[in-house]
């Protein structure tokens, strides 16, 4: 019965439905939730290393991603048809989810300050991609070749595919992990790479279309709470699951060689912190003030409004730069 009224709506009114839907959980969840966290002391907890004035944010509540994670997984199985491709979105989603809420919950319940170790959590990443490789390359039956931009033409890459895949689940889902680390930062930048694939995708295919389009609800919702100066942060339990559900969406359109384009801020903070790490353990110096790179900046001298707000607009540039070359493709 739901399904078929679904089906007399329009796909505008289907995506406005999608996207309030979404952005009302948060909004709504946020009365509840935060007073939650304030009462059970789930605060974040600031390294000593990190700038200075982000000491004044430790006790901010933390793990504000469940509130994300609960409106887009709402809004999606409402709202889209349930295709084994929204499915398996939703089961990368919600399995990036888990492992960072894994790790929040270590760090601030159990008071363990590194959380989830590293070859934990990467062992939980490796599992996603080899469900998400062994889904789509039977009930989808998806082959081993690449969109490759510009040339619009798809080329067979054999098992190195297999590879890629894992390396953008991974990649993209840690990415925007250590792009969390402004007010709004991860949130506003996620919300504009979510929206190049909701309007990608229309008219392409209706579950990611639905999928992408309540991650643009959630996190514009969650930027009332998360804008400067924060009321409550994502945690890994927001940042891993956004991260993992753009990578999602690119390995299920086949669009992976887009992603550094279109998460061209991810791609930069990712960047920032190989090099620094590769810089001085080679040379004994460092590359940046800190990374990663949006620190570099506020140590720089920026305000962390201004350097929010900036890799907002670096964010709009690349999916508006990668929206051109699907055109020229």
């Amino acid at each position: 019965m739901m399904e078929h009224l679904l089906d007399l709506l329009s796909p505008q009114l289907r995506i406005l439905l999608t996207m309030v839907t979404a952005l009302a959980i948060v909004l709504f969840s946020g009365v509840y939730f935060l007073p939650m966290l304030h009462r059970l002391k789930y605060g974040q907890s600031i390294r000593e290393e990190g700038p200075a004035s982000h000491q004044a944010k430790s006790g901010t509540p933390t793990m504000g991603g469940v509130m994300i994670v609960l409106a887009v997984t709402a809004a999606t199985l409402l709202f889209a048809p349930l295709t084994v491709t929204t499915l398996l979105a939703l089961f990368i989603f919600l399995g990036h989810f888990l492992l960072g809420f894994a790790d929040d919950y270590i760090k601030v319940v159990k008071k363990r300050n590194l959380g989830l170790r590293a070859y934990q959590k990467l062992l939980g990443q490796l599992i996603i991609a080899f469900v998400t490789i062994f889904i789509g390359s039977t009930l989808l039956a998806h082959d081993t070749s690449v969109w490759v931009p510009l040339m619009g033409e798809r080329i067979d890459i054999g098992i190195l595919y297999y590879v890629l895949v894992i390396f953008v689940l991974v990649g993209t889902s840690n990415a925007v992990n250590l792009t969390d680390g402004l007010d709004g930062l991860a949130s506003g930048t996620v919300a504009v790479a979510a929206l190049f694939y909701a309007v990608l995708m229309y008219g392409v295919d209706g579950g990611l279309m639905a999928f992408s389009t309540a991650i643009i609800g959630a996190c514009i919702g969650f930027l009332w709470y998360n804008h400067h100066p924060a009321r409550i942060f994502m945690g890994d339990t927001g940042s891993l699951a956004l991260g993992g559900a753009l990578a999602g969406v690119a390995i299920l359109s086949h669009t992976e060689l887009l992603l550094p384009i279109v998460g061209f801020v991810f791609f930069c903070e990712a960047l920032s912190v190989i090099l620094q790490v590769a810089s001085f353990q080679t040379r004994g110096k460092r590359i940046f003030r800190m990374s990663p790179i949006h620190h570099h900046f506020e140590l720089g001298g920026w305000s962390e409004t201004r350097v929010v707000y900036t890799f907002w607009a670096v964010g709009a540039a690349g999916a508006l730069l990668a929206w051109i070359v699907v055109l020229l493709s």
